[in-house]
């Protein structure tokens, strides 16, 4: 794809990563994914903004062959989506100096061997003219890494954000014109990468409510013509009291447990409390997390397996303690033939979870008349603690 011109002398680069499926040998990628930089042509000098994984280096390279001379590079993130590309830009235009912070310098010198003295190292709210151009730099640690930044561009008022308010989504739109699709992409986004950090995150937001900012430019996704669509999201996911909903991940090999999910979500469905329900066994574990976003209940559904949760409920546990939502409560529900020590696993499985512990229930074999009481009243049980901290 050849360059693409956003306004007076700035220009998308990058690639569109139609067939790629999984991030990080970790993260589903349902909808594939983009690598966005950015030319920004002043008056005296040129600046390229991030770059690309280095499996799509050559389409870049193509991109700038009628680039004269690039300055500087902007480096907001070192992780390799973003800079692992550097050294191949480098290599064209050997003169550039690569702009970022301390700490990306150093991990940059770790992570791809770039030589320090080509690096120009900046401050948080630091200045830098390319004439009559001017960007400044606003860090954003732990967005999603500790080294992380943020580059705005005064005069045109946009707003290079890296992966802050990303999408993974592979499109051929510059821009957001289906603001529902990338919705849902940039909540994913969110929830897999950024939840983590949440309290963090909300204080990196607070910094940007004092620039003024017409467009948005992430390092994945299409660009933001309306801001106020992804900035308001984000307050919502972060700020907002989580809602009247139960998110039930569950694992079921002789259909026990599987019977007191059927009969737990009807219970609830039943008092007005919203479910989200997850066969782990199928799920796409990118829509669990962002299910996990906005609930305020987590329960998750197991049977015993030597002694112990299933180890897919064992990962649904340790995926919402790595991803820290802000839910409010916790109980497990299940099965087992002889013994164990499910809900001890479990517990201990937590501890970065601010939640209150309800009783769980367990059935030993099928459940039978007395255990789907049980299953009732933690129903009830659920929807008065909502109610108590109004839950809506």
């Amino acid at each position: 794809m050849k360059p693409r011109k956003i306004t007076n002398q700035i220009y998308w680069m990058g690639s569109v990563d139609w067939d790629r499926r999984l991030f990080d040998s970790l993260i589903p990628l349902p909808d594939g994914t983009g690598y966005n930089a950015y030319l920004i042509k002043g008056s005296d000098k040129t600046a390229l903004v991030d770059t690309v994984d280095p499996a799509m280096a050559n389409e870049l390279l193509y991109q700038l062959e009628g680039v004269d001379k690039i300055d500087y590079i902007i480096s907001n993130h070192a992780e390799q989506d973003h800079s692992g590309s550097i050294p191949h830009v480098l290599s064209k235009f050997p003169e550039a100096k690569i702009v970022t912070t301390t700490k990306a310098k150093g991990m940059l010198i770790e992570l791809l061997r770039v030589p320090e003295e080509s690096f120009i190292t900046i401050e948080d709210g630091g200045l830098l003219s390319l004439g009559d151009k001017t960007l400044k730099f606003i860090f954003t640690p732990w967005v999603h890494w500790p080294e992380t930044m943020v580059t705005y561009l005064q005069e045109d008022k946009i707003l290079f954000s890296c992966d802050f308010f990303g999408s993974h989504i592979a499109t051929s739109n510059l821009y957001v014109i289906d603001e529902g699709r990338v919705y849902e992409a940039a909540k994913r986004y969110y929830a897999e990468i950024m939840m983590p950090f949440r309290k963090i995150i909300a204080k990196n937001l607070k910094k940007l409510e004092f620039y003024d900012i017409e467009m948005i430019a992430p390092s994945h996704g299409p660009i933001y013509t309306r801001p106020s669509f992804i900035i308001d999201a984000y307050r919502d996911w972060i700020f907002n009291a989580p809602k009247n909903t139960v998110v039930l991940p569950y694992v079921s090999m002789h259909k026990s447990t599987k019977l007191m999910v059927d009969h737990f979500v009807a219970a609830l469905v039943e008092r007005g409390i919203g479910v989200d329900q997850f066969n782990l066994v199928v799920t796409d574990i990118g829509k669990l997390a962002i299910s996990l976003v906005d609930a305020c209940t987590i329960i998750i559904g197991t049977p015993t397996v030597l002694a112990g949760p299933h180890p897919l409920a064992i990962y649904a546990a340790f995926l919402s303690n790595m991803l820290r939502p802000k839910a409010k409560f916790l109980s497990i529900i299940g099965s087992y033939g002889w013994g164990g020590k499910t809900i001890e696993v479990l517990s201990g499985m937590i501890p970065n979870l601010k939640v209150e512990i309800i009783d769980p229930v367990l059935s030993k074999g099928l459940p039978n008349e007395s255990d789907f009481k049980a299953i009732e009243h933690l129903a009830e049980i659920i929807s008065m603690k909502h109610k108590e901290i109004d839950i809506k």
